[in-house]
């Protein structure tokens, strides 16, 4: 959204002399200062009819779609509900259960179907190890999903190889005391033969590592 100098933009109503008088400069600036702080609410009431920009508002997106309001957790994790709910409708296919499952894990996901125990497979491949919101995901499957269906998980977790790709071993990775999101990040940047020194710099900068308030 292109952000309007509301206050220049004002002055520009008027002659230019104006804003050398004192009691023009009064009414002006207050008045403008009023209007960026109406625009503002504005602005974030209009957020609110979006899924990925709502705060506030996500409460009236669960309650349209008879989810449980629990603003404990992440909002990231509420987006990822409310919208495998909006996609909640339709024939169920290999295709649609794989939207709604990655709604939820905001990552990518396997699905396939073993026919012959009457099981459908999902695979989380985009995050590693137990997904946070795992409970809530399998919820929404089993609200779509045939009841004569079972439906089983699968996750990846790192393996021995992974971290010999980039030259580093648990002692090394234990040395840091990084989450699964941040190792994610540096392996990504030690495949381009970054130092780890550089890697920690990245990590702190993009407020990863070391922000105990996540």
């Amino acid at each position: 959204m292109i952000e309007r100098d509301i206050n220049r933009a004002m002055w520009r109503y008027l002659p230019r002399y104006y804003e050398d008088i004192r009691e023009s400069r009064a009414i002006v600036n207050p008045q403008s200062a009023e209007f960026e702080r109406l625009n503002g609410a504005i602005r974030d009431v209009l957020d609110q009819y979006f899924v990925d920009r709502a705060t506030w508002g996500l409460a009236y997106w669960e309650r349209a779609f008879g989810i449980t309001i629990d603003e404990s957790k992440p909002r990231g994790q509420r987006r990822s509900v409310i919208k495998s709910k909006m996609r909640g409708a339709g024939t169920v296919t290999v295709d649609f259960v794989k939207d709604v499952a990655e709604a939820y894990d905001n990552g990518e996901v396997e699905v396939t179907e073993d026919n012959a125990n009457y099981t459908i497979i999902v695979t989380f491949v985009g995050t590693r190890g137990v997904p946070p919101n795992l409970a809530d995901t399998e919820r929404a499957l089993r609200d779509i999903i045939p009841a004569h269906l079972d439906v089983k998980f699968e996750f990846t977790f790192l393996t021995w190889e992974e971290l010999s790709d980039v030259a580093m071993s648990w002692a090394d990775l234990d040395a840091q005391d990084l989450t699964w999101a941040e190792f994610e990040r540096a392996r990504f940047l030690l495949t381009f033969q970054m130092p780890m020194t550089t890697v920690l710099t990245d990590l702190n900068e993009e407020g990863i590592h070391g922000d105990d308030n996540e």
